[in-house]
């Protein structure tokens, strides 16, 4: 076949040549990082699939590894295999687990996991199968869709602390209490908040616990189901929203290797230019100290809320008496 008649090599293998031929130079060394999956999609022009394609095929190749904390970096020369293109032998199963004992947990172990490192856009079966070392049919058996896998996932996860029966006493330590353990889900798990949906719910067992437990903590206050469901949806809302902005500025951190305050630093004067207007005399007054960090704005705005919903049942008695 001739040259003019052969087809071009699809994106994603562009992709990796670039980034492999950037490594194998040397201008990309051991322990380095490498783009994450977000950085590829936004600098090539690809589709989020296909930039994870892209860093699957280079994890393949032993090329990258991925680090907690730091994210994708380049990986010891000596786990690197062959370019795509070329005979590869497959990929060993995981020691220690053989392909009968495969199982529905330990699929969702493995898939949580790789979203705790990654980002939840590295998780396929694909991806899954190629860390057991079987065909992505062998995990069909016990999820049927990436829909249905990140659904488990997000269960799996919920089910991780124990909910105290009855729990402390008094409704507002009880909501305390489950919107802290939500919160260090939410660490623990920054993909989490973007598996949440008060749309389209999950009828997931232990995401449904923690919404039981929510409503059983408000019996005795003599409010109407709909405001108890209500405060059961709006409690794990305030904290999601919040984690959000969490997980975005750990992702920005590991794609940049800017930490939040050298980026402040780097803006200082833009900031200032801004303030220095006269337009802002107000945020001109700030010192800096009163901006908190996410843990602070998590704690603020769980009080404040906690506050409005106690003059609310304090509202609701006057008006039964």
């Amino acid at each position: 076949m001739s040259s003019s008649t052969q087809r071009p090599e699809p994106p994603y293998r562009q992709i990796v040549a670039e980034i492999r031929a950037r490594i194998l130079a040397g201008d990309l060394r051991q322990g380095e990082r490498v783009p994450s999956i977000r950085e590829i999609a936004r600098r090539w022009g690809v589709a989020v699939a296909t930039a994870t394609r892209v860093m699957a095929t280079l994890r393949d190749e032993g090329l990258v590894e991925t680090r907690v904390g730091a994210g994708a970096v380049v990986g010891a020369p000596t786990g690197r295999k062959q370019p795509v293109g070329m005979a590869t032998p497959p990929r060993p199963r995981r020691a220690g687990v053989p392909r009968q004992a495969l199982s529905r947990r330990l699929t969702l172990r493995a898939a949580i996991a790789i979203a705790d490192t990654e980002g939840l856009d590295a998780v396929s079966m694909r991806r899954l199968a190629a860390e057991f070392g079987v065909g992505p049919m062998s995990l069909y058996r016990h999820v049927s869709s990436k829909e249905e896998l990140v659904t488990q996932m997000t269960d799996e996860v919920f089910g991780e602390p124990e909910l105290p029966v009855p729990g402390p006493d008094g409704w507002r330590a009880k909501l305390e209490l489950i919107s802290r353990l939500q919160w260090e889900l939410c660490r623990g798990h920054l993909w989490l908040p973007r598996a949440v949906s008060f749309v389209r719910p999950s009828l997931a067992p232990n995401v449904m616990a923690h919404t039981e437990w929510t409503l059983r903590a408000l019996d005795g206050l003599g409010l109407p189901m709909a405001t108890r469901m209500r405060e059961a949806l709006t409690l794990p809302a305030l904290v999601i929203s919040i984690a959000l902005s969490m997980a975005d500025e750990v992702e920005a951190e590991q794609e940049t290797g800017v930490t939040l305050d050298r980026w402040w630093l780097a803006q200082r004067e833009r900031a200032d230019e801004l303030l220095d207007s006269g337009r802002f005399p107000l945020l001109a007054t700030l010192t800096g100290e009163e901006v908190p960090d996410v843990d602070g704005l998590f704690e603020y705005s769980l009080a404040c809320h906690l506050d409005g919903f106690a003059a609310l049942v304090e509202d609701r008695a006057r008006t039964r008496s």
